[in-house]
C-alpha cells in the first residue's frame, strides 16, 4: 500500500511539474523527476491519500468521466448563478443544507466537497461523519433527500467506484 501511495504522489507531482513548464526537454524532465521524488519522500512517508484509490479499467474509465461530468455541473452552475444575478429581483434563497454521503474514504469526501464548492453558488462549509453541511445561494428544497439527490449523487455515483 505505502508503494502505491508514493508512485502515485510522485506521478501528480512530476505530471503537475512538466504541466506547469510546458515543454518536454530532457533538463526539465531530469529536473522534474528529482523536485518530485524528493517532495514525494519529504512529505509522503505516512501519506495515505490514495490508500483507497481502485486502480483498474473501470475505475480509470471513470476517472475520466467524472472530468466530463463535473465540466457540465459548472457549466450548469454557471448559468443558474448568472439567471440570478441578472434578474432585476435577485431571486436567491440563502440557507444551508444538510445533505448525506456514502462515500467512506476521506479522499473521496474531499473531492466531493471540493467538486460541489467549486460549482458556482454552493460551498461546502463542513463534513462531519456522513453528513456534509452545504452553503446554497438559492435553496430550492429543505428536504434533505431531495437536496442530497440534487447537490451530491451526480459526483457521488462516479467516485464510488473510483474510491470505493
Amino acid at each position: 500500500m505505502k508503494l502505491k501511495n508514493i508512485s502515485i504522489t510522485f506521478l501528480v507531482i512530476l505530471v503537475t511539474w512538466l504541466l506547469l513548464n510546458g515543454n518536454l526537454k530532457l533538463p526539465v524532465i531530469g529536473i522534474g523527476v528529482i523536485v518530485s521524488l524528493t517532495v514525494t519522500l519529504m512529505f509522503c512517508t505516512k501519506c495515505d491519500l490514495f490508500s483507497d484509490l481502485k486502480l483498474n479499467p473501470k475505475s480509470i474509465f471513470y476517472m475520466i468521466a467524472y472530468i466530463f461530468v463535473f465540466i457540465w455541473e459548472l457549466i450548469k452552475a454557471n448559468f443558474d448563478v448568472a439567471k440570478i444575478v441578472l434578474s432585476p429581483s435577485l431571486p436567491i434563497n440563502p440557507g444551508i443544507l444538510e445533505v448525506n454521503t456514502k462515500l467512506k474514504s476521506k479522499m473521496g469526501r474531499l473531492i466531493l466537497a471540493n467538486s460541489i464548492t467549486l460549482t458556482p453558488g454552493t460551498l461546502t462549509v463542513d463534513i462531519i461523519d456522513d453528513k456534509m453541511y452545504i452553503h446554497q445561494v438559492a435553496i430550492t428544497d429543505i428536504d434533505t433527500k431531495k437536496a442530497t439527490n440534487s447537490i451530491v449523487r451526480t459526483f457521488e455515483k462516479y467516485l464510488e467506484v473510483i474510491y470505493g
